[in-house]
């Protein structure tokens, strides 16, 4: 059988391949969005992108007609299907998703071309039916491969990155641990020596408790944040005003012992979130807010409200903001926030304890799900959020509910 013979079959099936293009496009978009949790019009969010589907369609039919126009990485509709792979990892679909969605191609195309053979008045061979066929599979297979390696590619830096970033948040997370217990275990041997003040005793025994406490909170937290990539029906999601209550309940301590108020908005969307995540963001935003309390005010305060954020081209997030009336940011420190290590008011305000790694154990961890961290600074106080994608669509809505029942629906939006 010679697949690259002239077949006056093929010529008639790819003019008519190229007539219906537009009702072919139609009816993959349908299928696709039947399929994935996403709206038929962020499948292919702008026209642009829509024009994918008819081009490769153009490929597929180039190459029925003559397979000497072979589809390889030179050609226009390979580069197309390069940048649908690049979309589709961009959309959060996974590599199951893009093979049903060229399984689903592919179908559409050879139920097309198999109900217009019957039409076609044209003297042929079986055999030079099989071979358009067999052109037909070729071609859908080169498209497919294009847009799954440039997926893949761009999933294994997604991976590379993530492991880079793993590291140094262990790397992190390790040093603030061994800083914390030192710190208890030094105040732990003064209490024990002889002529110790009752007071001094009373201030020790405050500096164990307090490191104590947050330890077994980040443990708790991180015991939460290795399942942030499993099923999601494992995860502990709460909503929002919990979890800012959880993260107030567990620094009431320290507030009060430096006087600051920590109001939460009541207005904060009852959406899901996260439980570990959100309260490990939220208690080291609020610690450095009561650590910098301005002593001059004579009401010190931190707040934490939320909301949701629309985009006009489609998809949402949610934002956290931790607002404080203390003594701020230095405006030459302001680049480096959420560097490691570093102190903001290291000459100042020197009784205060601290690492430098919280702002940037937070940023790790809003990263690690699609989110980020920020800070912004008003004329006096400072505020400091975190962004994350919305979960789900009553996310927009604020409509997220407090139990683990059922699907969560995940959804895979641009931002």
């Amino acid at each position: 059988m010679d697949l690259t013979a002239n077949c006056p079959l093929a010529t008639t099936l790819a003019r008519r391949l190229r007539e219906a293009r537009e009702e072919l496009t139609g009816r993959w978009l349908e299928r696709i969005s039947a399929r994935v949790s996403l709206d038929p019009n962020h499948v292919f969010p702008t026209d642009e992108l829509l024009d994918h589907v008819p081009l490769l369609l153009l490929g597929v039919a180039d190459y029925i007609e003559d397979p000497a126009k072979e589809v390889s990485a030179e050609v226009p509709v390979v580069a197309k299907a390069m940048e649908l792979g690049e979309l589709r990892h961009a959309q959060g679909f996974d590599a199951y998703e893009i093979q049903k969605e060229y399984e689903i191609f592919g179908s559409i195309l050879f139920s097309f071309l198999s109900r217009t053979v019957d039409s076609i008045d044209e003297p042929c061979e079986r055999s030079e039916l099989l071979v358009c066929a067999h052109r037909l599979f070729r071609a859908v297979a080169v498209i497919q491969q294009a847009t799954t390696m440039q997926y893949l590619q761009r999933a294994g830096e997604r991976v590379r990155e993530r492991e880079s970033r793993l590291r140094a948040f262990n790397r992190a997370i390790t040093h603030e641990f061994k800083n914390q217990l030192h710190a208890a275990l030094g105040a732990s041997e003064l209490i024990a020596l002889d002529g110790v003040s009752r007071a001094d005793v009373e201030r020790l025994a405050g500096v164990v408790t307090r490191n104590m406490h947050e330890m077994r909170a980040r443990l708790d937290a991180l015991l939460e944040l290795t399942r942030l990539d499993e099923d999601a029906r494992r995860q502990r999601h709460v909503l929002l005003p919990q979890a800012a209550a959880e993260a107030a309940r567990q620094l009431r301590e320290a507030a009060a012992a430096r006087s600051v108020e920590v109001r939460l908005d009541p207005a904060m969307p009852r959406v899901e979130v996260h439980a570990a995540a959100v309260e490990l963001c939220l208690s080291n935003y609020l610690s450095n807010a009561i650590k910098y309390a301005d002593p001059a005010q004579p009401s010190r305060w931190v707040s934490v409200a939320g909301r949701v954020r629309e985009y006009a081209g489609g998809g949402c997030d949610l934002v956290v903001e931790v607002s404080d009336n203390g003594l701020g940011v230095p405006p030459e420190v302001r680049g480096s926030l959420f560097g490691r290590f570093v102190r903001v008011h290291e000459t100042t305000a020197t009784m205060v304890e601290g690492t430098g790694l919280g702002l940037s154990i937070v940023r790790d961890t809003v990263e690690s799900l699609g989110g980020r961290a920020w800070a912004e600074f008003p004329d006096a106080g400072s505020v400091f959020a975190f962004s994350l994608p919305c979960r789900r669509e009553t996310d927009v809505n604020g409509e997220g509910r407090g139990d683990e029942r059922g699907t969560r629906n995940e959804m895979r939006g641009t931002r």
